[in-house]
């Protein structure tokens, strides 16, 4: 071989070397490029606009504040609701033939009667009866049970208002500041899901010893209509495993006045987290690969007591249900800052790290509950869920011990973070993904009353 035969067929190698060379890294550029997309259409397209128009809409004065106790007035919000699932494409919960999961809550005011205790006639303010019937009579005793001096009043009524039998609870006389601020409290009347007739419980403020009663009581029987807003999304391969997405519609009303405004809009609480329920909803039926059922619901009567969450819960086997994502006031930032939230109840399941998994890199932050004293865990609708073993927990970015708007006509749309509030959907839409997808199950709550 000539040596310009060398020269040549060493030029060709570098030639060949550097075309290798620019083919590596063009495709390494290219792999970048696609990551980076890829990357970039993972994020969930979930517009501030939207949200704003959601919002406004349901925290808007003809709402008349979402009262769950006047249907005239919160039926428009439910209205709103069915029609952005239908819009969003959700089916109907099963067994119903529309969004609406309607029920009664009857309520029981107390009105007029009399008690005598050994054929004395008690004096008004040192009793109070507690029952869901319109006539009550009562001659033969009931259980006995007494509150002594010393004892834990409120703890000993808690326990004996889940009682499942007629009962006569004899509260001795040292409790009296303690029975009046009872007596206020159950003079608001019984609440009861359905038809339902709880037992009659008698609280008396004396030291008698009781050894006979007549009671005759009469109370103002209402029947109210109540419509939770469900839709579902069916799941691809575990159709009969749940998750569910939720967040309250109801507040407050109208209430007092302040500066002529009497609205208790409800921006923040929660039109904000039914506001997430929606596009989430839209998210996910877009989206269209989800292995389990999701299942997306407004809650009625949170603000009463959480009758929409009860009767919701009735209509589940809670053994199907893998996870509740429960969204509370998610209108302004946290205490934590920007990008970040809290779950409330986070040390009962491993529901928050495997949210936290999923966000890894994103910048955006879970924080456990920063005010257990404030019992947050058992304030919203996830508590009913949790009581049944379901890791249901409640996401929230609100202040609570320094809001000042909170259940006031001050929680309008003009107070709240709309991008506080994308920003928390977005999270919610990713960190939910592995348990949407079927790969992670969060393991169960124990030990909730």
């Amino acid at each position: 071989m000539t040596l310009i035969q060398k020269l040549a067929n060493i030029h060709s190698d570098k030639i060949s070397n550097m075309r290798k060379a620019i083919l590596y890294y063009a495709t390494i550029t290219i792999l970048f490029i696609q990551a980076c997309n890829a990357q970039k259409s993972e994020q969930p397209k979930i517009s501030e606009q939207e949200v704003a128009r959601v919002l406004k809409t349901l925290s808007a004065d003809d709402m008349r504040g979402r009262n769950a106790m006047k249907p005239e007035d919160i039926s428009k919000a439910a209205d709103f609701i069915s029609d952005e699932f239908k819009t969003a494409g959700l089916a109907f919960l099963k067994g119903n033939d529309s969004y609406q999961q309607s029920f009664l809550l009857k309520t029981s005011i107390p009105k007029s009667g009399e008690l005598y205790v050994n054929g004395i006639k008690m004096a008004e303010g040192n009793y109070i009866v507690s029952s869901a019937k319109e006539h009550v009579t009562l001659s033969d005793m009931p259980t006995i049970v007494k509150i002594k001096k010393g004892d834990d009043f409120f703890a000993k009524y808690s326990e004996l208002s889940a009682s499942k039998e007629d009962v006569l609870v004899q509260i001795d006389e040292s409790f009296k500041t303690s029975f009046e601020r009872l007596k206020a409290y159950l003079s608001n009347g019984n609440m009861e899901i359905g038809d339902a007739n709880s037992p009659t419980i008698i609280y008396l403020l004396s030291n008698l010893n009781v050894e006979k009663i007549d009671l005759n009581f009469e109370n103002k029987v209402s029947k109210i209509p109540m419509f939770n807003v469900v839709g579902i999304l069916p799941g691809k391969s575990k159709p009969n495993e749940y998750v569910v997405f939720s967040g309250h519609y109801d507040h407050l009303g109208v209430i007092d006045a302040v500066n002529q405004d009497s609205i208790a809009n409800g921006a923040d609480d929660d039109a904000s987290g039914t506001t997430a329920v929606i596009e989430l909803a839209k998210y996910f039926v877009a989206k269209n690969d989800n292995e389990r059922t999701l299942i997306f619901v407004a809650f009625t009567a949170e603000e009463i007591g959480g009758y929409g969450s009860q009767y919701f819960s009735k209509q589940l086997n809670p053994d199907e249900v893998v996870a509740m994502f429960n969204i509370e006031m998610i209108g302004k930032t946290s205490k934590f800052g920007k990008n970040n939230a809290f779950i409330t109840g986070y040390e009962r399941s491993d529901f928050g790290k495997i949210l936290q998994k999923n966000l890894k890199g994103t910048g955006f932050r879970f924080y456990p509950d920063p005010y257990p004293e404030q019992n947050l865990f058992y304030r919203s609708d996830n508590a009913t869920l949790a009581k049944l073993g379901v890791p249901a927990h409640t996401i929230s970015s609100d202040q609570i011990d320094t809001d000042k708007l909170y259940h006031s006509v001050g929680d309008e749309f003009e107070t709240v973070d709309v991008k506080n509030i994308t920003e928390i959907i977005k999270a919610i839409a990713i960190s939910s993904g592995s348990i949407v997808s079927g790969q992670d199950t969060p393991t169960r709550v124990t030990g909730v009353e």
